[in-house]
Formats: structure tokens, C-alpha cells, sequence
């Protein structure tokens, strides 16, 4: 029997730093919306049986409009955002258990960030790959300039050793026992990360790191766009 790997998709944030004008989301990147490009890519996935975008209320129809006119037949249901990040993860985890009968503990748990539309090559595979055995895995990219701390007067307090020092990409998975009870003792401690892999960790769960890719880029400013674009023009992963 295929192993189920849900993909969860949050893709309900503002894009405060993207565009007063344009939703992120919905910014159109070579002739379709932003989150189009990403859905399509993890539809296209064959290890990948279902996704869930997480969208904001108002943007819900236009989810399964996408999902309609480019057949994607992975998405099945739209979860509904929350008022951060993590409450959206959240919704989504919830709606999979209420509505995607088969959940079973095992069940792998794919979170990728929906301004995130180049996914190389391979990095699915082998991070399903790299999680059995473990409780997560998430790709990560060596830093590669000096790393400085500083104080709230931008004063240089520590030059920090870079060696170990990883920038933490999407997608990252995980068992759903394992990230359903990391977002319940989350919550349970009024404590917010800024990924899943840190909710995890704080539980005790072990993570593996796989190397990751610098073309993986976030959108998070219109300059990024430009950037992804010709990424995808020039299929360069």
C-alpha cells in the first residue's frame, strides 16, 4: 500500500514586505498566480497523495478555481488560515484529521511554504526518504558569509562560527503524531516558531538536516519574483 505524504501549503499570510498593492499570493509570476506554480510542482510529485493550501476566507474560491482549471486532483479541500502562520499549519492538520479519513500516526506531513514555487529536484525524495526512523527532516543551506551578532545599537557584540550554522528551507516533514503533538504543546505554552521543525525540536523530536538549495527561494519582495521567474525560465533545477 503507497504511504500516505500530505503536503500542507500555508499560504494565508499578508506579504506585508511583498506589496501594498498585491496580494503575495496572487502576484503573477510568468502568466499565472505565484501559488499556481508551487501547487503544480507538488502535484506533479509522485510520492505526494494529497495537498492542502491554507488560504484566507475571502481567497478560498479562488483556490478551487486553480485547483479546477489546472487539474490539479491532489486538492481535495482548502483549510482555512489562521491569524499567523502557525495557527494556519494548525488548521490544516486539524481539517486532515476531520476530513482525510486514513490518517494514521505514520502519515507523513509535508509543510512547504506556498511563496516557495522552485522545489529542485530530488529534494522530496530523499527528505521521505531521510525521515524514517527520525521524527523530521527539512533542508538547510550552509552559511556562507561572516555571521555577526550585534546589540540593539547595531554594535558588534560576537563574530559567530558559521561551521555549523544551517539557513532552514521548506519543505520540512514529519510523522503527524509527532508534528500534531508539537503544535498541541505549542499552543498549550503561548509559544510561536518561526517553522514547524522549531516546535518540534523543543518536544525532543530529532531532526535531519539534508542540504539544501540556494535557488529554493521564498518570495518575499518583488524583487525575489523577478528572480524566481528567471529561475523557472531557464529551468535551472
Amino acid at each position: 500500500m503507497k504511504k500516505r505524504i500530505v503536503a500542507i501549503v500555508p499560504a494565508a499570510g499578508l506579504g506585508k514586505r511583498f506589496s501594498s498593492s498585491v496580494r503575495k499570493t496572487f502576484a503573477t509570476l510568468d502568466g499565472m498566480p505565484l501559488l499556481t506554480h508551487t501547487l503544480k510542482r507538488l502535484n506533479r510529485e509522485p510520492l505526494i497523495t494529497d495537498i492542502i493550501p491554507v488560504l484566507r476566507g475571502q481567497d478560498t474560491k479562488t483556490g478551487l478555481d486553480i485547483a479546477e482549471e489546472h487539474k490539479l486532483d491532489k486538492v481535495r479541500w482548502i483549510a482555512a488560515g489562521g491569524p499567523e502562520r502557525q495557527d494556519s499549519i494548525y488548521n490544516g492538520l486539524r481539517l486532515l484529521e476531520e476530513m482525510g479519513g486514513g490518517v494514521s500516526p505514520d502519515t507523513l506531513i509535508l509543510v512547504h511554504d506556498g511563496a516557495r514555487p522552485v522545489i529542485p529536484k530530488g529534494t522530496i525524495h530523499r527528505l521521505i526518504s531521510e525521515v524514517e526512523g527520525i521524527d523530521g527532516a527539512a533542508p538547510g543551506v550552509p552559511a556562507n558569509e561572516t555571521l555577526k551578532s550585534v546589540n540593539k545599537d547595531g554594535i558588534i557584540t560576537s563574530t559567530i562560527d558559521r561551521e555549523n550554522i544551517r539557513a532552514i528551507q521548506t519543505p520540512q516533514i514529519f510523522r503527524f503524531s509527532v508534528l500534531k503533538k508539537a503544535y498541541e504543546k505549542a499552543f498549550a505554552d503561548g509559544f510561536y516558531g518561526t517553522d514547524d521543525a522549531s516546535l518540534v525540536e523543543r518536544i525532543g523530536g530529532k531532526i535531519k538536516i539534508i542540504p539544501g538549495n540556494p535557488l529554493n527561494i521564498k518570495v518575499t519582495t518583488p524583487e525575489d519574483l523577478h528572480l524566481v521567474e528567471y529561475i523557472i525560465a531557464n529551468q535551472e533545477v
